[in-house]
């Protein structure tokens, strides 16, 4: 498995972002700050053949920002849903319905709610806006309207994402 390595030094505006934290840190033992990282590759190693070492490759941070108190929540949620996003499983039923893993369903902590709302909003508003802009457009023969509804159709059941929705189809 190819090694990743942090190389010690960071772009100078990446260390212009840490100093203000550098000396809290020390006077802190234990002390933790969340921050957003870029990190680009600057050297790759690549062992020959036959050799027992491992493939690496070492990064360095180019680029980071660190959140002040009023701004931290705001991104460790985003890191807890970008390891949500990450980490979620889950198996599909008799029905064909997913069901999410007990381990997902903890990481969502409540808010996999406002996550289906903000995207069951999001497409309805899409496909509502499709629907008018049909309604306000020339006239269409039964054919051309049939596929349009069809079109429309297989957009709401790949919003709702249910093989339950998409066998009603029938």
């Amino acid at each position: 498995m190819t090694q990743l390595k942090f190389d010690a030094k960071v772009s100078a505006s990446a260390q212009e972002a840490l100093e203000p934290h550098v000396r809290p840190m020390y006077d802190q033992p234990g002390a933790r700050r969340m921050a957003i990282i870029e990190f680009a590759a600057i050297e790759r190693t690549e062992p020959a053949p036959g050799t027992e070492k491992e493939p690496s490759v070492k990064v360095r941070i180019v680029g980071l920002e660190l959140p002040n108190r009023e701004q931290e929540p705001a991104v460790r949620e985003a890191q807890r849903f970008l390891h949500l996003q990450r980490t979620a499983h889950g198996t599909f039923d008799d029905d064909g319905q997913l069901e999410l893993s007990d381990n997902t369903l903890r990481l969502t902590g409540g808010m996999l709610a406002y996550l289906e709302t903000a995207r069951l909003r999001a497409g309805l508003e899409h496909w509502r806006e499709y629907a008018q802009r049909l309604m306000r457009g020339p006239d269409l023969t039964v054919t051309e309207m049939r596929h349009e509804m069809q079109a429309l159709a297989d957009g709401l059941t790949a919003l709702l994402n249910t093989a339950r929705n998409h066998d009603s189809e029938d």
